[in-house]
């Protein structure tokens, strides 16, 4: 059964999206490949992460990445990508702590 979000929340997400740079699956592979010291961070909750996730992906949840984010990856050159269960989570997280617009 899918989640349905109320319209407030999907005019968050939309402003967020329009102040991030997103890509695909594919392109995120290509760009992990690419760069060894790129970070993928998982932003779900906890109980989301151990029930399943991403090989290599770090548990960073949106309710504590703003808080921990430049103590874990304090050189801003390290290319970080966001990713949780749809890509609503991941976008108001990196919109938070790293917006490119």
């Amino acid at each position: 059964m899918s989640k349905q979000h109320s319209p407030g929340f999907l005019k968050i997400v939309q402003e967020a999206r329009a102040n991030i740079a997103e890509c695909s699956v594919v392109e995120l592979k290509d760009k992990l490949a690419s760069d060894p010291k790129a970070v993928l961070i998982d932003v779900r909750e906890e109980s989301e992460f151990a029930a399943g996730h991403v090989p290599n992906a770090v548990h960073l949840s949106k309710g504590i990445l703003e808080r921990d984010i430049e103590t874990r990856y304090p050189d801003p050159s390290t290319a970080l990508y966001l990713l949780c269960g749809g890509g609503y989570r991941s976008a108001l997280a990196a919109d938070s702590c790293y917006p490119t617009v």
